[in-house]
């Protein structure tokens, strides 16, 4: 049936009856949502509106690719390949307009290029026609094109272009939700059989039953001889089958198949399914692909999917039926989303177990007491060392609550235990009280734990026993080095001074043995005092002897008192200082002995022929004191513990000392309220920052009254 063209009827005619048209068509494809019949109606209403002897629609998914088509001769509907489909969109006039996004008009095709010549086309055969084109739009998206072809050139003109265009602009959105409903429905069926495999799938957590649950909805869903489940060896890369089912899976339970090759190495490289229908045929399928004992004719494959990527490759080899069916990709895809969060459950599942089984252990294995409580403070757990140094059986130590078994610093810790809710670790010291009614220093560490799925505090308490008893041995030889030395050390210095006054002059070998028992003294002086206000300051004493200093003067003289040890060491020694510095409040002895401490740890730990730099700047109402070295650098690890009193960097090639330097450092400086600090990489030196108060305007008058 040949529908001819409409002759053009007066402009005002035309209005009503393109008005008419556009209700009737819209009446038309508004009452259907199957896509086939929405594509019928559409094709009947422009070929008996506008003329012309064949139509076709074709249908465009979101990528512009074709999904589907309709295609009309007279009355009767003809089939089409995908082959066709492609052609037609990527070498047709479909395709010209899919890539301008406007209509076209041939009035004879033998003279345009766009055209996609058939062999019906021939002279002998149909011989030349006239073909009109436009896009279908719907919410400015492409959603397909419709063409009308007549067998006479010429028969259509820019008004049945019009005409063709406005039938195009009324049932794009008619055939955009007609193809959505379509995909919704595919879409339901697959996911309904997907959400019946999850519902299979996620009953265990066990490895071994979730692998062969996968493999069973697959064969069922898909209806396969065959199903296997590869996974990624995170140390090899290599794809490795854990699982198969179907004839001669054995004969695939743990190959390895290099990462990259074969069909699972092409899916899970690129992270997307395919279907290969002829295998054999099919480049895509190597050797990696074959098993003992299978012959595989048609194989589906899909990526395992997780949030962070593709952990292997789901399998499925020769459908029953012959070939799978249309909607395989869609549901293999499905199964390996639903197998991802599996898989990957079980194995962080797996990994929970094997955690729990390590924690257990070193739990009841660790040297330390370790109570495990509730936000209350009841005990809920308790290893065997908490049970034998309490003397507390387990099911008394469970009765208690911690701070009945030690005493809690509040302070650390925060009222009701608020302090701990932000997840870091808090420390301090304590006692632990026994069964028998004594009680062992401890030092507690507590943090908030995840315990038996649910949230709980971990208390270590260390015996510090034999930290406290070295502790008092330190505090006695520290006392005794103190109190012995003062008096003794007094008169040596009284005699260098009266022997340095005794010898000649000239004697320059006498003087320099002298000059170096002075010097020697003085380190022994610095050190006594340093004891002695290490004692007064950690006993709350305040500074007492502040008054108005010199910061040049006090860096060179500290630089003055340990040169002779540099030198020693052939290090160089060096200051920087502005021209002009403001004047400070402090105790100048304090504050010159904080300097001296800073640089001769610098001279300890630079290697021979090293630099050493210190100087001064003023930061605000403050004086910021350095000393740098080109050492070792201390670790960051290290770096609050180095001033605490009788620590010293670890280490067999590390100078010995008592260790109270830094800590006599950090007290003195605190003392005038000021902070100290140290700026270091490992390797590549350290910068000991320090700051000091400056001198008030009344402070500076004071003194020169």
């Amino acid at each position: 049936m040949v529908f001819r063209p409409r002759p053009t009827p007066p402009a005002e005619d035309r209005s009503r009856a393109l008005l008419e048209l556009l209700y009737h068509v819209s009446r038309e494809v508004a009452t259907a949502l199957d896509l086939r019949t929405v594509l019928q109606r559409v094709l009947f209403e422009a070929m008996r509106n506008v003329g012309g002897e064949r139509a076709s629609i074709v249908v465009l998914d979101d990528n512009g690719k074709p999904v589907d088509a309709t295609i009309v001769y007279g009355q009767q509907f003809h089939e089409h390949t995908t082959q066709q489909l492609r052609d037609t969109v990527e070498r047709g006039l479909a395709g010209w307009v899919v890539t301008n996004h406007k209509p076209a008009l041939i009035p004879d095709t033998t003279r345009d290029d766009r055209w996609l010549k058939r062999p019906d086309d021939s002279i002998e055969n149909t011989g030349a026609k006239c073909a009109i084109s436009v896009p279908l739009l719907a919410r400015e998206r492409l959603v397909g094109v419709l063409t009308l072809v007549h067998s006479v050139p010429n028969a259509f003109n820019d008004e049945h272009l019009e005409l063709m265009q406005a039938i195009a602009d009324q049932a794009g959105v008619a055939v955009l939700n007609a193809r959505l409903y379509t995909e919704s429905q595919r879409q339901a069926r697959v996911m309904t059989a997907l959400a019946e495999s999850a519902a299979s799938i996620n009953t265990s957590l066990r490895m071994e039953d979730v692998l062969q649950r996968i493999l069973n909805q697959a064969m069922q869903a898909l209806q396969v001889e065959t199903a296997a489940v590869a996974l990624a060896d995170a140390q090899t890369g290599e794809l490795v089958f854990r699982a198969a089912a179907g004839q001669n899976a054995g004969n695939i339970i743990n190959r390895r198949v290099p990462a990259g090759e074969g069909l699972i190495g092409l899916v899970a490289r690129e992270g997307r399914g395919l279907v290969i229908p002829s295998a054999g045929a099919d480049k895509r399928f190597t050797d990696a692909d074959r098993f003992g004992g299978i012959r595989a004719t048609a194989v589906a494959a899909a990526p395992i999917q997780t949030q962070a990527g593709v952990i292997g490759v789901i399998e499925a080899i020769n459908p029953i039926s012959g070939a799978f069916d249309p909607d395989a990709l869609l549901v293999m895809t499905g199964l390996g989303s639903l197998a991802g969060t599996t898989i990957q459950n079980a194995q962080f599942y797996e990994r929970l177990g094997a955690a729990h089984q390590r924690y257990r252990e070193l739990f009841e294995d660790s040297i330390d007491p370790i109570l495990i409580t509730d936000w209350d403070g009841k005990i809920l757990e308790a290893n065997r060392q908490a049970i034998q140094l309490s003397g507390f059986s387990d099911e008394e130590l469970r009765s208690q609550t911690i701070d009945g078994l030690h005493e809690v610093n509040g302070l650390r810790v925060g009222a009701g235990f608020e302090a701990l809710r932000d997840g870091e670790p808090r420390s301090y010291e304590s006692s632990l009280r026994q069964k028998e009614g004594g009680s062992l220093p401890v030092e507690a560490h507590v943090r908030r734990v995840d315990f038996e799925q649910s949230d709980a505090l971990q208390w270590m308490l260390r015996d510090i026993t034999e930290r406290k008893a070295l502790d008092a041995l330190r505090e006695d030889l520290a006392a005794m080095i103190y109190h012995d030395l003062r008096s003794p050390l007094a008169n040596i210095v009284s005699g260098l001074n009266v022997l340095s006054g005794m010898v000649d002059e000239k004697d320059e070998s006498a003087h320099s043995i002298l000059g170096i028992a002075a010097h020697s003294t003085a380190r022994i002086q610095r050190l006594v005092d340093s004891l002695l206000d290490l004692n007064r300051l950690e006993s709350g004493q305040p500074v007492a002897d502040q008054k108005v200093a010199d910061p040049a003067a006090l860096v060179q003289q500290a630089l003055k008192d340990v040169a002779p040890a540099a030198e020693g060491r052939r290090q160089k020694l060096a200051s920087r200082l502005p021209e002009r510095l403001p004047l400070l409040w402090v105790d100048a002895d304090m504050a010159r002995r904080v300097l001296v401490n800073l640089i001769e740890n610098a001279v300890k730990f630079t290697p021979a022929e090293g630099k050493i730099e210190a100087g001064a700047k003023q930061d605000g109402e403050w004086m910021q004191f350095w000393v740098r070295d080109n050492g070792p650098g201390i670790p960051p690890a290290e770096q609050e513990r180095i001033f605490e009193k009788f620590s010293r960097l670890r280490g067999k090639d590390k100078p010995g000392g008592l260790g109270v330097g830094l800590a006599f450092c950090r007290l003195a400086v605190q003392g005038h309220g000021g902070r100290i600090w140290v700026e270091s990489q490992d390797g590549k030196g350290a910068t000991f920052r320090f700051t000091l108060p400056l001198a008030t305007p009344q402070q500076i008058v004071t003194r020169e009254r």
